[in-house]
């Protein structure tokens, strides 16, 4: 399609009725960031076009849509997805029909490294970045016994993994005596945290979350595995999402991934934010900021690339920077992963509710692996 000649659509894929309250601020992200873009003349000449489906939290689902979006609707490009699984089949898609696919939500290592391929490029942080920025605050604890409890699905796997290899390497005496994979929304929490309890631990990495994490914190307390001197670590529940619904019962001391919306006061997220406000009269969430980012990626590459032809798209997006309410987030050619961050820190709770306290952004950059590693972890290419 020339310049000028109709809109640019984007397709995007998510888990709407089993996830809401998760991807609907990132919907609303995307929205946020049309608007600007089509306000300012739109990228080419050509206004953007959202076209949303809902994969039902499954694979199977989410490559049928996939191909609906592209054979039926001819979207140009495709983007979303929440779920890692359910990613990896879109990611396959995109590979087959040589379809430009920007993963702005899952988190699998395998949609860079293992399944990599020409026509996926991935905006959020990797489970092994999130645990690479985790494991310095957690063997500074000096605690020798961990237990690891994660969703038995392909992000829980993944984070579950990485972290204890990257905390075996940075503490080597490190044990890891128990290990509970509990099934996604449907987790046994008196077994779980029976399972725990006798394996003595000291410390816990857990990447559980939702309606899971309540039933686990409260099991936990009852029975005093997560008493005040259990040290946990734990991805994302330090973003709002998932910190707000614990209101009071929000986990006192865990360290944790997160984003502090109110706090950080750095130009590009106050800007975020107040227009975030303004448009939905509600605060942002994580998944807003991943949302409003991938759409400003896709505008940044087929601006770039001059078209929305796949070939073009992915040469383009090697080495593509592109301004973020985290800051300036480049997409490296090595892995098709940008180097967006997060913020790290301890929950706490005031006023009735959880918050992040004592935080820092961590620079994606600073925690991805060498190009060297990464020639080992990525075969396809």
């Amino acid at each position: 399609m020339a310049q000028g000649q109709g809109p640019i659509k984007i397709g995007e894929i998510n888990s709407y009725r089993l996830q809401s309250a998760f991807v609907e601020p990132h919907k609303r992200g995307m929205e946020l960031a049309i608007e600007e873009i089509n306000s300012a003349g739109g990228v080419l000449g050509r206004k953007l076009e959202l076209h949303t489906r809902d994969d039902n939290s499954n694979p199977a689902d989410g490559v049928r849509v996939a191909d609906e979006l592209v054979s039926r609707e001819k979207v140009d490009v495709l983007t979303g997805v929440m779920l890692s699984h359910v990613a990896l089949g879109v990611s396959n898609f995109a590979s087959q029909k040589k379809v430009f696919y920007l993963a702005s939500e899952a988190l699998t290592d395998k949609l860079i490294w293992d399944n990599g391929h020409k026509y996926t490029y991935r905006l959020r942080s990797s489970t092994y970045t999130l645990a690479a920025m985790l494991v310095p605050p957690a063997s500074a604890l000096k605690r020798k016994r961990w237990a690891i409890v994660y969703p038995n699905y392909e992000y829980g796997q993944a984070s579950a993994a990485a972290f204890k290899k990257l905390l075996k390497a940075a503490q080597p005496d490190v044990e890891f005596v128990a290990e509970q994979a509990v099934p996604l929304g449907r987790i046994d929490a008196a077994a779980t945290t029976q399972a725990l309890l006798d394996a003595k631990p000291d410390a816990i990495f857990s990447t559980i979350w939702a309606g899971d994490l309540l039933k686990f914190l409260r099991e936990g307390r009852t029975r005093g595995l997560l008493n005040k001197d259990m040290k946990v670590v734990s991805m994302l529940i330090g973003e709002p999402e998932y910190l707000d619904p614990l209101r009071d019962e929000a986990p006192e001391g865990w360290i944790v991934t997160g984003y502090p919306w109110q706090e950080d006061k750095r130009p590009g997220n106050v800007k975020f934010v107040d227009a975030y406000q303004k448009r939905f009269k509600e605060a942002p969430r994580l998944g807003s900021v991943v949302g409003y980012s991938a759409i400003y990626s896709l505008a940044a590459g087929i601006k770039k690339a001059g078209s929305t032809n796949a070939d073009a798209l992915s040469d383009a997006f090697a080495g593509l920077q592109v301004g973020t309410p985290f800051g300036d987030v480049q997409y490296r050619a090595i892995d098709h992963q940008s180097t967006m961050g997060t913020h790290v820190g301890t929950v706490a709770v005031r006023d009735g509710k959880g918050v992040l306290v004592d935080w820092k952004y961590l620079d994606g950059k600073d925690f991805l692996p060498s190009d060297v590693e990464v020639r080992k972890l990525r075969p396809n290419d």
